[in-house]
């Protein structure tokens, strides 16, 4: 089954044969939130339920929610080639992020 989101949250939703049903795990952040559903609709519904009761708990205990991902990715090259990535962006008026992204998007790492 493919991965699902909701509210920024994404989630792996697996048959447990084991079990009998659907059973999923949120993704992306160090807290283990899993549920589970008989159908598509039961394990879609759980899984917003989770996420709510996620969102809702942490609000309770004054909590910052965790976030799936900052949007910030630390990569390290060695020097010679950060400085051939800093002046093929210099060259092409694009930041080494915007060069970057533009390579994983057409390699198909990342969708358009």
């Amino acid at each position: 089954m493919n991965d699902v989101s909701y509210k920024g949250y994404m989630a792996k939703i697996e048959y447990s044969p084991a079990d009998g049903c659907l059973i999923g795990r949120i993704l992306g952040i160090q807290d283990i939130i899993t549920f589970h559903g008989d159908s598509v609709t039961e394990i879609h519904q759980a899984f917003e339920e989770a996420v709510d009761d996620y969102l809702d708990f942490c609000a309770k205990v004054g909590q910052a929610p965790q976030k799936p991902f900052s949007g910030k990715i630390m990569l390290r090259v060695p020097p010679e080639d950060h400085a051939k990535l800093a002046l093929q962006a210099q060259v092409s008026g694009k930041s080494i992020n915007a060069l970057v992204i533009d390579a994983l998007r057409q390699s198909g790492a990342l969708e358009s």
